[in-house]
């Protein structure tokens, strides 16, 4: 059984982020979703997951309800989400249902240390419940087709999970 779930928010390439070239490679990877819903007022440490079967150039999404449990865009849904402490699996991707993989203090510096990592950070991604309940531990194929829009420090994309 196939299911593909739309999961952001669109496919000029190469489009840039933090002056990286988000590669073409990059519209189809293998994808890998953890549940740290559970994890409140601490990061997302690498042993708060089973990191074995992540694979390099994974596409690795982090459902954490933040987007199911706040309003977008409210003082609450800026600064009550976990934050992530990951880069070592040299995966391609990171996606979250969050504003963020840190605080809006180290917000940035985050996003330029992947992205010199060659990690680009998709957040605000939505429907990563249902990509848990459907894909659970196994992998799935993820499809990112990039906007190129000029002087933004973000890259807004739509995402496809392929379950």
């Amino acid at each position: 059984m196939s299911f593909c779930i739309n999961l952001a928010v669109i496919l000029e390439i190469p489009p840039l982020v933090m002056d990286k070239t988000f590669q073409l490679g990059n519209t189809e990877r293998k994808g890998k979703i953890f549940n740290v819903s559970h994890i409140k007022n601490r990061d997302i440490e690498i042993n708060d997951i089973d990191t074995t079967n992540i694979k390099e150039d994974y596409f690795v999404m982090f459902y954490t309800g933040c987007l199911k449990e706040r309003k977008y865009g409210s003082p609450e849904y800026f600064t009550g989400h976990p934050e992530l402490s990951l880069v070592k699996k040299k995966v391609s991707m990171i996606g979250i249902d969050a504003p963020g993989v840190r605080k809006p203090f180290e917000h940035p510096k985050a996003d330029k240390y992947c992205a010199d990592n060659g990690i680009f950070v998709i957040e605000n991604l939505a429907n990563l419940d249902v990509v848990w309940k459907e894909a659970g531990s196994n992998d799935f194929l993820v499809h990112t087709y990039p906007v190129n829009y000029e002087g933004l420090s973000g890259l807004p994309c739509r995402v496809v999970a392929d379950i």
